[in-house]
């Protein structure tokens, strides 16, 4: 994990986003309980997450890919909302829509069955898109990887539901 925590802070320089050393401590590895870091996971660092509101910066490498997943309603929230904002190389997003001819994203290999949203909106530095809730969608790092900042509605992941049954979005600690 420290490879990838070294390898995160190294797109946020390219990026010219500067985090405190608080802030470089609380990177998580989202690897979604798969083992598969570089194929399907995810870096970010959590600015700030309250009952109104969310920001954080997310972090694909080359070809890495935040598996498919929607932000369902939760009691009287309708789920969260969100727009990525590309900050440094490009990202490939995928959501529910027509389906677009030839995308430029690669489907995990072993994991075709658990992507079924082709909707391609390219976002190059600069470029956002918004995500309404509850709303099928993936994306993934393009040849240089990317940089995103995510402005919220308030994030409870745990509660985030994806396509594949074999991802556990939240770590889980065994005991002896």
């Amino acid at each position: 994990m420290q490879i990838a925590r070294q390898r995160t802070a190294e797109l946020f320089r390219h990026a010219g986003i500067v985090l405190s050393e608080e802030e470089k401590e609380r990177i998580e590895i989202a690897e979604f309980g798969l083992g598969q870091l570089e194929r399907q996971g995810l870096e970010l660092v959590t600015y700030v997450n309250t009952g109104r509101y969310c920001a954080k910066e997310l972090v694909l490498f080359p070809g890495q890919t935040c598996p498919e997943h929607k932000h369902p309603p939760i009691g009287d929230d309708p789920g969260k909302m969100e727009t990525f904002r590309c900050r440094y190389g490009s990202v490939f997003l995928y959501v529910e829509g027509e389906p677009t001819p030839d995308i430029r994203a690669l489907v995990p290999e072993g994991s075709e069955n658990y992507y079924t949203v082709f909707h391609e909106i390219v976002l190059l530095p600069g470029e956002q898109y918004t995500i309404p809730p509850n709303t099928l969608h993936w994306f993934q790092g393009g040849d240089e990887g990317a940089v995103v900042s995510e402005f919220s509605s308030t994030s409870r992941d745990e509660f985030d539901v994806f396509t594949d049954p074999h991802i556990k979005r939240m770590p889980e600690i065994e005991e002896d």
